[in-house]
């Protein structure tokens, strides 16, 4: 008899198991798509594929099978939406809060940070950080992005006027990377002097491992920890989390030898400290949620998010902008001109943050680089409760992706998709405003990018005084467009090889 109710437990888990998948295949059928393997499902199609190869086996399944589509990732039941009225109403779905599952292959590096954390979780922990990325807070980075930017310009002059072709991603990496750490945790990592120190190899190979894992079919499985692969990742991970944990420590003990210092301190002296420049770090140390202090694994959890988010995303859009700008010489010369007329012609002048707001031709031209670039080409959310769409029934369980990248160069969508037309984004006819859910390079809805002010304002910093310094040049023989590869990040495979040559001015 007892051995009997064991057998009976298992017996009723596969038959719930069972009709679980079988209410997922019958909803399914509700959707055009390719055939597909038992078990299997389609993965193979991603078996021991490159980056560069996952954006174009999408664009074949949307031109065969439309803009709303399903495949199985093994018997993962995945759909893909590229219709800008169902995506609204997705992004928008409170059942529709959490991540798909592709994301929880940055766990053991991001935790149960903003990134990751799921639905109550997430909305206590977005309420309580928001107030971070309030405009008054990111006025104090405009500093950061321009002292950094300014190191780059620097950095960049060994290539200037020599004719030489090199790659511009991985320059603008490390001062990505010097800008979000010193955002972030106030501290230091000189990433554009010291490429090879450990903390930036250790961030690099973090995200090159955690981001291959989504389209390997053996390491999405837990398969993945007997790998060399994980092997390594612990490795870097240590580094990682150790540097992070010992700047919250520090940064602890300061902020409470700072609270005893002002409590014997002058109301003119409170006044002055409190002009001081913070890092979100800081703001986190004060952070409380449902009136407790968060832990130090919940602040490293959202130190290591914003860095994770803050620098590959910054990178790419900014290097992508430099390339269309190559490309289109004339509106490389109009973004100079605005900058010029509103800067200076000192180039050594300081960008203010009343100079970002003004940059209204450049920002257009940023915009339209993430219609034809975006960040982020995908977004993934995952299907807690069953909901009915459109008359179409999504089941409990399923993930659905976001095509941000197809639908910038649908001609459904856009006139003349493939050119690149900042004017598109002027005023009042701007297609922000004629349907915004066709253009999302930040996402949309409850779980858009809280960081999009910094990060714009970040971009307009750097690229203005890179452009008060050199005119960016394509190379002879250069193809149309970069190879593009998709790693979660949107980066050229092959990286953007650029020329540079220093403004008049920079010979006088």
């Amino acid at each position: 008899m007892w051995i009997l109710l064991p057998l009976l437990a298992v017996v009723c888990a596969v038959l719930a198991i069972y009709r679980k998948f079988a209410r997922t295949l019958e909803m399914s059928k509700q959707f055009p798509g390719p055939p597909a393997l038992p078990i299997l499902g389609n993965g193979l199609w991603f078996l021991n594929k490159q980056p560069d190869e996952f954006l174009p086996i999408i664009q074949s399944l949307i031109d065969e099978y439309g803009d709303v589509l399903r495949f199985w990732q093994g018997p993962q039941f995945t759909m893909y939406v590229g219709k800008p009225t169902m995506i609204e109403s997705i992004l928008t779905n409170k059942h529709l809060t959490d991540k798909s599952d592709e994301y929880s292959f940055l766990s053991n590096w991001l935790g149960d940070g903003l990134l990751l954390s799921k639905r109550h979780k997430w909305h206590a922990r977005r309420k309580a950080i928001t107030p971070a990325f309030h405009f008054k807070v990111l006025e104090q980075f405009v500093d950061v992005f321009d002292r950094n930017a300014t190191e780059l310009v620097d950095v960049l002059g060994r290539h200037a006027d020599s004719g030489e072709t090199f790659d511009m991603f991985p320059y603008v990496l490390l001062y990505a990377l010097d800008v979000i750490c010193e955002s972030a945790m106030g501290t230091s990592v000189n990433a554009l002097r010291n490429s090879d120190s450990e903390y930036v190899r250790a961030v690099k190979e973090a995200a090159n491992i955690s981001i291959r894992r989504m389209f390997d079919i053996i390491r999405r499985t837990p398969l993945f920890y007997l790998t060399p692969s994980y092997q390594r990742l612990r490795k870097v991970l240590k580094v990682l989390h150790g540097y992070t944990d010992n700047v919250i420590v520090a940064r602890k003990k300061k902020l409470k030898d700072q609270v005893k210092h002002e409590d014997n301190s002058t109301s003119d002296d409170l006044e002055l400290g409190s002009r001081k420049k913070e890092a979100f770090l800081d703001m986190l140390l004060r952070t409380k949620i449902n009136g407790k202090p968060l832990t130090n694994l919940e602040i490293r959890e959202e130190v290591d998010t914003f860095m994770f988010e803050g620098h590959d995303t910054t990178t790419s859009a900014v290097v992508f902008t430099l390339f269309s700008l190559a490309k289109h010489p004339a509106i490389q010369q109009k973004v100079y001109e605005e900058i010029i007329c509103i800067v200076g012609k000192d180039p050594r002048e300081r960008i203010e943050l009343s100079h970002l707001h003004e940059l209204s031709y450049l920002e257009m031209v940023i915009k339209e680089t993430l219609r034809l670039f975006p960040s982020v080409p995908l977004i993934g959310r995952r299907c807690v409760e069953e909901v009915t769409i459109e008359g179409k029934t999504i089941p409990a369980g399923a993930n659905i992706i976001v095509g941000i990248y197809y639908m910038g160069r649908d001609p459904n969508y856009f006139e003349k998709p493939l050119e690149f037309i900042p004017e598109r984004f002027e005023g009042e006819k701007s297609v922000e405003k004629f349907n915004p859910y066709k253009y999302i390079p930040f996402s949309a809805g409850p779980r858009n990018c809280i960081g999009q002010k910094f990060a714009l304002n970040e971009m307009k910093s750097v690229i203005s005084k890179l452009l008060r310094h050199y005119e960016f040049i394509l190379p002879p023989g250069s193809v149309n467009e970069p190879l593009l590869a998709s790693e979660l990040i949107l980066k050229p495979h092959h990286g953007v090889p650029l020329q540079i040559r220093r403004r008049e001015h920079q010979h006088n």
